[in-house]
């Protein structure tokens, strides 16, 4: 590991490029490694949602130096929230922890002690709207200095746009200020490429094999760069016995969370799903939608809500599926991260499932806890599956 306390990414690209996703991917990656993710909106969605737009000013030059410059208070201000972050974590640390330690039970990280900062797009996304004589200026009427600013973020991901390569996802619906063509996204994502290929960490993630490889690849390059193992690729789920909930809470770096699953109406072929996950007083919201194209291939894309807009959602809830509520517990056990989930409507089993690097990477189930089966592959434990069972009087039989 890199050991640094604080590190700041960029994530940016072409229209269309996944960015959105991305950020979800990156959230439930890095989190589970210990890190505190931060995200700071992207400021040209920020001012435009707000009716300052480039036609409203007086020029485009106008407008890219009030971008700029809510950029850089904006990175000033996420740096401080992130030392504050990294700082009360560490003192917590020190007021509450203890040495225990279970012979087999290796410690989980709490997210905080290392803080990531998630910029959608940088300062350097600017310079793909404006000439080099334009970009000059605007540095000196800033006071800033490009060697100094790119210094300032650790790493730049660039998500190629899917006009490139994958034009059949290319689309405007999940942007409402989108309004490129095709051809004008692909010519805009070489112009932000150009924009910041001076980076020294500079790194293209492209269309290749579809688009959950190339979450997978962004993770693993984000990974990377932190000094972290590669993520995980491959999942393994086994029904267990109802476990001991006193010996769980007993366990050190054991840690427990609250989620709730709720399936919206969605259209043939698609599936479209609300999940919130609390722990204490923070709570995190999301709403996935999987779609299957040509092929039986799964598109699936998944976006970061409010509380505001996780409670409009409801209101489009399929009556056919059940919410799911369950307890999630997170644990690590002999190098292997393991996520334990239990539903009110079971008193005698639970799902656990462990993280791999691939399918045949051999594990052990922790030894507190007794396997039924194996249910990988068994879609009637998929929670889908479980919400449409939850919606009629019978659920899968006792085993």
């Amino acid at each position: 590991m890199t050991g640094k306390r604080i590190t700041k990414i960029v994530l940016t690209g072409g229209p269309c490029a996944g960015k959105t996703t991305g950020m979800s991917w990156i959230q439930n990656t890095f989190e589970k490694m210990g890190y505190a993710v931060i995200f700071m909106q992207e400021p040209a969605t920020e001012l435009k949602s707000a009716g300052i737009t480039p036609a409203r000013c007086s020029s485009m030059m106008a407008y890219q130096l009030f971008q700029m410059k809510l950029q850089l208070e904006k990175e000033e201000v996420y740096t401080r929230a992130a030392k504050d972050i990294a700082e009360a974590s560490e003192k917590r640390a020190g007021n509450n922890g203890d040495h225990e330690n279970h012979e087999n039970l290796q410690r989980t990280q709490r997210p905080g002690k290392k803080v990531l900062i998630v910029c959608d797009r940088g300062f350097f996304d600017n310079r793909a709207y404006m000439t080099s004589e334009e970009f000059s200026e605007a540095l000196q009427i800033l006071g800033v200095s490009e060697e100094e600013k790119l210094r300032s973020y650790d790493a730049v991901f660039h998500l190629e746009t899917t006009a490139k390569n994958a034009k059949v996802f290319y689309g405007t619906a999940t942007n409402a200020i989108r309004d490129e063509t095709p051809e004008q996204a692909a010519a805009l994502d070489d112009r932000v490429i150009a924009a910041w290929n001076r980076h020294p960490n500079y790194r293209i993630i492209e269309n290749l094999n579809g688009f959950e490889d190339k979450m997978r690849h962004l993770v693993a390059e984000i990974a990377s760069v932190l000094g972290e193992p590669k993520p995980y690729e491959a999942r393994r789920r086994f029904l267990v016995h109802y476990p001991d909930i006193d010996m769980l809470d007993a366990l050190p770096g054991c840690y427990r969370e609250e989620i709730e699953q709720v399936y919206l109406h969605a259209p043939q072929n698609e599936e479209i799903r609300l999940r919130r996950r609390s722990s204490g007083e923070d709570c995190v919201y999301y709403i996935t939608t999987t779609k299957i194209t040509e092929g039986h291939r799964c598109l699936e894309s998944e976006g970061r809500l409010t509380e505001r807009e996780y409670k409009q959602f409801l209101g489009n809830a399929d009556s056919g599926m059940k919410p799911i509520h369950k307890t999630r517990w997170c644990l690590t056990f002999y190098d292997h991260y393991y996520e334990l989930d239990l539903y009110p409507f079971w008193q005698d089993r639970a799902v656990l499932e462990v993280l791999l690097g691939d399918e045949e990477e051999e594990f052990r189930i922790p030894d507190f806890l007794q396997v039924i089966r194996e249910v990988t592959k068994d879609r009637e434990y998929d929670v889908a599956s479980l919400a449409r069972q939850q919606s009629r009087p019978a659920l899968p039989s006792g085993e």
